[in-house]
């Protein structure tokens, strides 16, 4: 249960359709540029909701929004610039789409931002490493996405070492 929201994992796999509105997403296809402002803020509504939609035509099941890269090497960015981002096409999606929308933050305060304007899932990359993050998660009975990564986007990479690494990841999983 997701809020008002019952997604049934049982029966299929889920879909689960990623919208990066950031300059540097991992894959590439993050939603702004460099020269983003204010002017542009009706265009990249306009730009979310038609890529949500046809991704909700393709079958996704639930959408994500990401406003803060997590690509290895990626310089983290405020809470303030994540929240109008997440804002932005949050006040768009609540309004016009009807299954469950998702959003990738490791920040409390973005989360509860996001929780109020309709998200009904947190997609935490650090596994709730944050005590915050899992009593207002609880407080809302939003649902939420467990990741795991060694250390953060900036030193992810930096000779990460494992004993067993589908032990460690499965008892890291178990922990959070």
């Amino acid at each position: 249960k997701c809020r008002k929201h019952i997604l049934k994992t049982g029966h299929k796999t889920l879909i689960m359709g990623i919208v990066n509105v950031t300059t540097d997403s991992f894959s590439g296809d993050g939603l702004l540029n460099k020269k983003f402002n204010e002017i542009d803020i009706k265009n990249l509504q306009d730009i979310v909701l038609e890529k949500t939609e046809k991704m909700i035509q393709e079958g996704a099941d639930i959408i994500d929004i990401g406003a803060e890269s997590s690509r290895p090497g990626a310089k983290p960015i405020g809470a303030r610039e994540e929240i109008k981002r997440i804002s932005l096409c949050l006040k768009v999606l609540a309004k016009k789409i009807k299954i469950p929308i998702s959003v990738d933050t490791y920040k409390p305060e973005v989360a509860e931002a996001a929780l109020d304007l309709g998200a009904c899932i947190i997609n935490d990359i650090t596994g709730l490493k944050n005590p915050i993050m899992k009593r207002l998660i609880a407080k809302y009975g939003a649902g939420v996405v467990i990741m795991h990564m060694k250390g953060m986007p900036r030193t992810m990479q930096r000779n990460p070492r494992y004993k067993t690494v589908v032990d460690d990841v499965i008892s890291f999983l178990k922990g959070s």
